[in-house]
């Protein structure tokens, strides 16, 4: 019924918790809390980690 009034979805929350949720089922466990943090991070960050192309000579 909000969706109604304000035009405005979870489906971003919903898709980065989907995201979250599978980083824990193909895991299986991390060694403690703060690594399973920082890939939740590294998968939702939408980093972008390509090396820059060198020049043809």
């Amino acid at each position: 019924m909000r969706f109604f009034d304000s035009r405005l979805t979870n489906g971003v929350l919903e898709g980065m918790n989907h995201k979250i949720q599978l980083a824990k089922r193909r895991a299986r466990g991390y060694r403690n809390t703060q690594n399973f943090i920082n890939m939740a991070y590294f998968l939702c960050g939408k980093l972008d980690f390509s090396y820059p192309r060198w020049a043809a000579r």
